[in-house]
C-alpha cells in the first residue's frame, strides 16, 4: 500500500535538529496523565528539566506549577512555545489538539513529545509527519509500553522462538462502564466525545495494544471492523470487533467491550504459536502466562514507578545526540490508520 512506503520515506527525515545539552521542557496540558505516568519522569531523567507549563485554566496551570516546582506557567500555548527557555515541548492534551500543538512546536524549531494516539485521525497524523519532514524537527509519541520491562520480556519470548512460529493473534478486552460514563452528555469525559478523542474508549485504549503488536509483527496492512452502541449509556461506540492482517501475513482479531458485566472483565492478548502460546495483559500487567510442551509458566515482571520514564529517557538521549529513539510520529501513524479502518472512517 502507498501509505506504507510513505512511512519509510519519512523515517530518516528528522535528523537535523541541533543537539541539546539540557532538555528544557514546556508542558502543554497538565491533566491526570502528567501527575504520575509522565510528569515526574521528565525531572528524573538526567539532563532533563521542566521549566514551564500551560493550561487554558489559570487555576490549573498555576496550581500545577506551584505543586511541582515549575518556574513559569501560561494560559496560552503559543506563549509557552515562544518562551526562549523552552527548547522541547510535551503535548498532553486530548487528541483533537495534538496535531495543532505539535505543528506549532515544530514550526518554532522545537522537538515535541506527544501523548498517544498521535492524533484523532490518520489525516492529522499525516499532517504532523509532513511538517516534521519539512522542518527536520522530530516528533515523538508516548507509546511508552514499548520500553517497559514487562513488554520487553514478551518480545524476548517471541523473538527467541519459545512458542515457535506465531500463527494467530487475539486481543480481548472487556470492562464495566465507569460511574462517569452515566454523566449528562455535556459532562461526559473527553474520551467519550468523538470530536475530541477520535472515537470512544476504543480510541483511547486500543492504540497501546495495536502499537505493541505492530512493534512485534510489523505494520498492519489490512483492517476492518464493526462498531456498535449496545449499552446506550452514551452516544459513542461501546463495542468493537475487528480483524486485521500484518505485513508478514499474520492474521489477528480483536474484541473490545466497554459496557460489559463485571463477570466478563478481561484484559489480554494471546499469541498462538505452533509450539505453544503466550498470554499477557496490556493495562493490568498481570503475570505473563507461557504454555509450551514443557508445561505452564507464570512470569512476573515489575515496571518502574513512573511508567513513561524509559521512553522519556530515550527521547532525551536522542535529543542530546547520545542515542536514537524510534518511537516517532512516523512509527505511530499506522496505529491511527488501523483504528480509522476498524472504525469505518475510510
Amino acid at each position: 500500500m502507498a501509505f506504507h512506503s510513505t512511512f519509510r520515506i519519512f523515517a530518516d527525515k528528522t535528523k537535523n535538529t541541533e543537539k541539546l545539552k539540557i532538555i528544557k521542557w514546556g508542558f502543554i496540558g497538565c491533566g491526570e496523565v502528567t501527575e504520575k505516568k509522565s510528569g515526574p519522569a521528565f525531572s528524573e531523567v538526567e539532563g532533563s528539566t521542566v521549566v514551564a507549563v500551560m493550561s487554558r485554566s489559570e487555576m490549573k496551570a498555576r496550581s500545577y506549577a506551584e505543586r511541582h516546582g515549575i518556574p513559569r506557567w501560561y494560559t496560552d500555548a503559543q506563549k509557552l512555545i515562544d518562551d526562549p527557555e523552552v527548547n522541547a515541548v510535551y503535548v498532553a492534551t486530548p487528541p483533537s489538539s495534538h496535531a495543532t500543538f505539535a505543528i506549532m512546536a515544530m514550526k518554532a524549531g522545537k522537538p515535541v513529545y506527544v501523548e498517544k494516539p498521535l492524533a484523532a485521525s490518520y489525516d492529522d497524523c499525516a499532517r504532523v509527519n509532513r511538517i516534521s519532514e519539512q522542518t527536520g524537527v522530530p516528533c515523538f509519541v508516548a507509546y511508552y509500553r514499548r520500553y517497559l520491562p514487562y513488554f520487553q520480556r514478551v518480545k524476548d519470548i517471541v523473538n527467541q522462538g519459545t512458542i515457535g512460529k506465531i500463527i494467530n493473534v487475539q486481543i480481548r478486552f472487556a470492562v464495566p462502564p465507569r460511574e462517569l460514563d452515566y454523566a449528562h452528555p455535556e459532562n461526559l469525559p473527553w474520551r467519550l466525545q468523538p470530536d475530541i478523542a477520535g472515537g470512544g474508549y476504543f480510541y483511547d485504549l486500543a492504540p497501546h495494544q495495536l502499537d505493541l503488536l505492530q512493534e512485534m509483527f510489523g505494520v498492519i496492512m489490512e483492517a476492518s471492523g464493526f462498531c456498535a452502541n449496545r449499552g446506550k449509556i452514551y452516544s459513542a461506540e461501546d463495542s468493537v470487533s475487528a480483524i486485521f492482517r500484518f505485513e508478514n501475513g499474520l492474521p489477528g482479531s480483536g474484541s473490545w467491550c466497554f459496557v460489559a458485566h463485571e463477570s466478563a472483565r478481561e484484559d489480554s492478548i494471546q499469541l498462538i504459536g505452533d509450539q505453544g502460546s503466550l498470554r499477557f495483559s496490556v493495562f493490568d500487567y498481570a503475570p505473563i502466562v507461557l504454555h509450551t510442551s514443557e508445561g505452564t509458566q507464570s512470569i512476573t515482571v515489575p515496571n518502574p514507578p513512573y511508567v513513561q520514564y524509559p521512553l522519556i529517557r530515550n527521547v532525551v538521549e536522542h535529543l542530546q545526540g547520545r542515542g536514537v529513539c524510534d518511537c516517532t510520529s512516523v512509527s505511530a501513524t499506522p496505529v491511527n490508520w488501523a483504528m480509522d479502518r476498524i472504525y469505518g472512517k475510510f
